[in-house]
């Protein structure tokens, strides 16, 4: 398979299998499907051996772990084969590495959001799929450095921009345009969160490689702060309701609206001159 598609497309496989579990995982939790398959793991609630799902709830439970177990698969195929293979950068090989030995650990939360299902623990599952994705972020951008130009600091921040006021306005604040936090508005909001976390670590690598300004760096390092900053904070509100908690989200957007702007507008400098 490596030698017919290459590295690179491995990893971009494995990073869609990723961020397709992390958005099936918040399908479940959003209509209530957590613990649809009447608290069995990893077994369901119907068919041989109790495998397959009952009903429609226990499906996006079930097709939840379906495509978990493939992105386990895939994660673990990808960091064996960088371990084998000396032409494979090693820090993508670390990168990989790491994301295989929390899989397990992502394994058992989930395990734990079935049978004990405490907010901590929910929590501690999200963040951790967050790390995965990130860690495979960095690795895919990596495998395709040389493929990658200026052009694609721009169109990055420009993702995150855009990504930006679509992450607030799904975001049950005062400026948030639903009027009621359903199943659907979470999943866009989640899809959301994740382009606007890749967005900056994509500028910020590929910015350092391309670009000639060092001031753009720094400003596009301070943007993946921002952008985890803005995802947390999101997070947050929407599970505690705080005014104050919405007060410093919005600030935080609004400092990372600034920093995507001014990263565009020096980018779009630098790759002119």
């Amino acid at each position: 398979m490596i030698d017919r598609f290459g590295y690179p497309h491995l990893l971009a496989g494995t990073l869609a299998l990723v961020t397709a579990t992390i958005l099936l995982g918040v399908a479940a939790k959003a209509t209530g499907s957590g613990l649809a398959c009447q608290a069995n793991w990893p077994q369901c609630d119907a068919g041989p051996f109790n495998l397959l799902p009952a009903n429609l709830p226990s499906f996006y439970e079930w097709f939840h772990r379906f495509v978990a177990m493939f992105a386990g698969f895939a994660i673990i195929g990808s960091a064996l084969a960088a371990w084998r293979s000396s032409s494979v950068d090693r820090r993508v090989t670390a990168l990989v590495v790491l994301g295989m030995l929390l899989t397990p650990v992502q394994v058992t939360l989930g395990r734990e959001t079935v049978t004990q299902y405490t907010m901590d623990i929910l929590s501690l599952h999200f963040w951790t799929a967050v790390l995965i994705f990130s860690l495979f972020v960095v690795a895919t951008v990596l495998v395709w450095q040389s493929t990658l130009t200026a052009s694609h600091v721009t169109g990055a921040l420009g993702l995150g921009f855009v990504a930006l006021p679509l992450h607030v306005a799904l975001s049950p604040t005062d400026l948030g345009v639903v009027t009621e936090y359903t199943p659907t508005i979470q999943l866009l909001q989640y899809g959301v969160t994740l382009a606007l976390l890749a967005s900056p670590i994509v500028a910020t690598m590929v910015g350092r490689w391309r670009l000639e300004d060092r001031r753009i760096v720094p400003l596009l390092s301070a943007s993946v702060v921002l952008a985890f900053a803005v995802a947390y904070l999101g997070r947050q509100a929407v599970m505690n309701f705080s005014s104050t908690l919405d007060v410093v989200y919005l600030a935080t957007v609004a400092l990372l609206a600034i920093a995507f702007a001014a990263g565009l507008g020096l980018t779009r400098s630098a790759s002119s001159a």
